[in-house]
């Protein structure tokens, strides 16, 4: 650290130093003739090439300095010959700038002994004068932590890290345009609501000083997207910044982005065959194959996808048949018989729906790799979906669930106002008893369900976890540019 703050002392030192000498060290502006990229790629001879980039390496030799110059496109080495500029020129160079700092140069492509393509400087500008020294390469910033907390860092030492997010760009880019094509509507919700509606979580909330009212952050745009469907759109999707006051793990975080779609007139195994088709697609185009590599495993997505119900897999996991444990007791009975530890909840909070959910994601969800199909949901666990005509005690859902994360969450839609108001008004029942995940009573979306709905399946989607299982990262923060983390005070006191 202390040689970090003498780094850093003299280099405001120099830029005190270069200010004197008439140079403003801060230029408001550029002109290249390419980026670095391709200047790359021109023939050795090639005159008159202007690039400007950060300085990441130089190294002296005397009379003759060669540096490392990077942009958003790529690098270029460069060199300076006290042949080919005034003495003073060289020397300002070789003592005041530095790595990190910004730099335009010009001059002429060749080809160095070593056979490396190089910028031969006769002229130069120093554009931007950086005060801390960058990172060592191998030693300044490795950690999950660091990298979090100093994306910028991160991001200029790690080329992998903005591959990275360059590919989440293009995966968005993916998404878009196939749900465009297939006559979806982009539209967007609020993002600070009166109620906390749209999933089962626990809300962030704040306080409106004007109106003197406490506001919710969205939890999920799901209410607001249906009311869209009320009004007459048919197909509308939002990518969604959403937000749980729920713990961390590497599989979750507090904000995060949500792609949520809705389609009038579908039903949930309509959205089935949709989501397939989906997903295959934006797999095949951004990973070239339907196999992908994920640390020590191998996801294929090329078959079919299965269909387990959580009937079938607690029976297969545990030997606990559902339909024989009609109540919460009942079914926390047989988990305690077989010394089943649920230690992420307090089971006293939780109604039945939410037992299951957990006693699922404890014995199953782990083991579920290739991706599959998750049905027949408890109706008490999805307060905002359809029954099944069939099976009144199970709601008309799916979730794909791959690498033992649930991708997608999707289900027919409730649209009968009156059991809708009933479902609500148990959730707040539970709510007043500590389940803080319970949901609240909304009455303009039952107001609007009022009105008429059509038929509708809604469907949604985790970004942050869809791209960590396509850039092979097992920490959602890996995948967010600036994550939500701890204040540093240690940084306020240096």
């Amino acid at each position: 650290m202390s040689n970090q703050h003498d780094e850093r002392s003299i280099r405001i030192e120099k830029i005190k130093s270069i200010k004197e000498s008439g140079i403003n060290p801060y230029k408001d502006r550029c002109d290249t003739t390419h980026n670095l990229e391709k200047a790359g790629k021109l023939e050795p001879g090639t005159k008159d090439v202007e690039l400007c980039g950060r300085l990441m390496l130089k190294r002296v030799f005397g009379k003759l300095i060669f540096a490392s110059l990077k942009d958003f496109s790529g690098r270029l080495q460069i060199a300076l010959n006290i042949k080919d500029m005034e003495q003073e020129r060289f020397k300002f160079f070789q003592k005041m700038i530095d790595i990190g700092d910004f730099v335009y140069v010009k001059g002429e492509i060749f080809r160095t002994e070593k056979g490396e393509l190089t910028l031969r400087v006769f002229d130069y500008k120093l554009l931007s004068k950086a005060i801390n020294p960058l990172p060592e390469k191998f030693h300044g910033l490795i950690d999950l932590e660091s990298r979090s907390r100093q994306r910028y860092l991160d991001l200029i030492m790690n080329t992998e890290t903005q591959e990275r997010f360059i590919k989440r760009i293009k995966i968005l880019k993916v998404l878009r345009n196939f749900l465009d094509e297939n006559g979806f509507l982009e539209v967007e919700t609020p993002v600070l609501q009166a109620k906390p509606s749209g999933a089962m979580a626990k809300p962030f909330k704040t306080h409106h000083n004007s109106l003197d009212i406490d506001l919710f952050l969205r939890i999920a745009p799901e209410t607001y997207l249906k009311r869209c469907i009320a009004g007459g759109f048919e197909r509308v999707y939002e990518f969604a910044r959403c937000f749980r006051n729920e713990g961390m793990d590497p599989s979750h975080i507090q904000e995060f982005t949500l792609l949520e779609f809705y389609c009038a007139y579908w039903n949930y195994r309509d959205n089935m065959l949709f989501t397939q088709k989906f997903i295959k697609h934006i797999i095949k185009e951004v990973n070239g194959s339907l196999e992908i590599e994920y640390k020590d495993k191998k996801i294929d997505f090329s078959s079919d996808w299965p269909e387990y119900t959580f009937r079938e897999l607690i029976i297969e996991h545990t030997g606990i048949d559902l339909e024989c444990c009609e109540s919460k007791d009942d079914l926390l009975e047989e988990i305690k018989k077989r010394n089943i530890e649920l230690e992420e909840v307090d089971v006293d909070k939780i109604g039945r729906g939410n037992l299951i959910d957990q006693l699922y994601k404890k014995v199953a969800r782990p083991k579920m790799i290739n991706p599959q199909f998750l049905i027949q949901h408890p109706i008490d666990l999805s307060p905002l979906a359809r029954k099944n005509d069939d099976n009144p005690s199970v709601a008309d859902r799916f979730q794909l669930v791959v690498n033992s994360w649930e991708i997608v969450n999707a289900y027919s839609e409730l649209i009968d106002p009156v059991e809708q108001r009933e479902r609500l008004v148990r959730q707040a029942e539970a709510r007043k008893k500590g389940d803080e995940e319970a949901m609240i009573m909304e009455e303009d979306f039952i107001q609007c369900m009022e009105y008429g709905m059509p038929p509708i399946s809604g469907w949604g989607m985790g970004i942050d976890r869809f791209i960590a299982l396509l850039t092979n990262q097992e920490n959602l923060r890996e995948v967010v540019l600036f994550p939500l983390m701890r204040p540093d005070n240690s940084a306020e006191n240096t």
